[in-house]
């Protein structure tokens, strides 16, 4: 197949939740909260914990397991790995590096994307382009995240909404009728102050101050947040259709970033889509950040959501702020 004559698809889906769940009974232990609050606020009723001696890299690996098993691929036929991640197993080697070792996949090339939340929706775009250029036919994108390690538990705003797991999908060349249909990603590094995790860096590297000030947690200025997701959120939704002269009416079903109930809500209303076209999952796994979309994915497949055929859009904000859409012929 000519490389002006292929696109890229999905072709086999996983996912992997650590067993340890958290409730909002159990943050009503902890912090000043209820469970009303929670899910009125949030949509989130259970998170996933990571487990003791666990690494961002043994969820991302495990997920990869059964993403390459449904998909029918060898580990080792797997050319390229990308894991989308804000919490990395270490600063270096990449967590891709790691999780291509643990899953035997030797003759890939691995590299991370820090791309907060939009991590798979980026992944999506840029494993798509190497297969659409002829380059590789099979990639490996990955959103893997152990955001509760850098979780301050004792902040009420932030402690509640974030929890842990992964989510893997192989993308294989294919016809262009079927696949990326398109895409719209940016960001604004203007904005990043508002949500971030100070220290750990080479602008602040680890001390007794920074530990000690929970520097090295997620800091998050919520309502700033919550205005600007909305709004990039659904203005992505809007343009990705625009850019192929579709509507809402064209689109069978949206996967966005599970970050906040009414996030999601909004961003349907304002790009003019009803919530049967929308899939949620948050009050199961909460903010997953990278790995939300290749969950609520995979969850759609399984449960008959997502059929052949339809027209897919994904769409994700987060840290930086990066934001951006996909559009997939399933």
């Amino acid at each position: 197949m000519a490389a002006n004559e292929r696109n890229a698809r999905i072709t086999g889906l996983g996912m992997y939740v650590p067993p340890k769940v958290m409730t909002n009974q159990d943050f009503e232990k902890l912090v000043d909260t209820s469970d009303e609050w929670i899910v009125q606020m949030t949509g989130m009723k259970e998170r996933h914990y990571i487990g003791e001696g666990e690494a961002t890299s043994d969820l991302a690996s495990r997920a990869a397991d059964e993403a390459l098993e449904r998909a029918g691929v060898a580990p080792e036929d797997v050319q390229m790995i990308l894991v989308a991640t804000a919490t990395p197993d270490m600063l270096f080697p990449s967590t891709a590096c790691l999780t291509q070792t643990k899953i035997g996949a030797k003759n890939a090339f691995a590299f991370d994307i820090c791309a907060g939340c939009s991590g798979f929706v980026y992944g999506t775009v840029i494993a798509s382009q190497f297969i659409r250029a002829g380059t590789v036919d099979t990639a490996l994108v990955i959103g893997a995240e152990s955001l509760t390690r850098f979780t301050n538990m004792t902040d009420r705003g932030t402690c509640v909404l974030f929890g842990d797991a992964a989510g893997a999908a192989v993308f294989q060349a294919c016809e262009p009728e079927r696949g990326l249909v398109d895409h719209y990603i940016q960001s604004d590094g203007k904005l990043g102050d508002l949500l971030m995790c100070p220290a750990g860096g080479s602008k602040k590297p680890a001390s007794h101050e920074t530990v000690d000030a929970n520097e090295h947690t997620i800091h998050m200025i919520g309502n700033k947040v919550y205005v600007n997701a909305v709004r990039m959120m659904s203005d992505s939704v809007v343009k990705v259709l625009d850019q192929q002269g579709l509507s809402g009416d064209d689109l069978d079903i949206l996967f966005p970033h599970q970050a906040n109930i009414r996030i999601i809500t909004s961003v349907a209303e304002r790009a003019g889509l009803p919530m049967d076209k929308v899939y949620v999952n948050i009050h199961k796994y909460g903010n997953t950040s990278a790995a939300s979309i290749p969950l609520a994915m995979y969850e759609a497949l399984e449960d008959g959501s997502l059929k052949e055929g339809m027209l897919a859009g994904t769409v994700a904000f987060g840290a930086g702020f990066t934001w951006g859409s996909t559009l997939m012929r399933w």
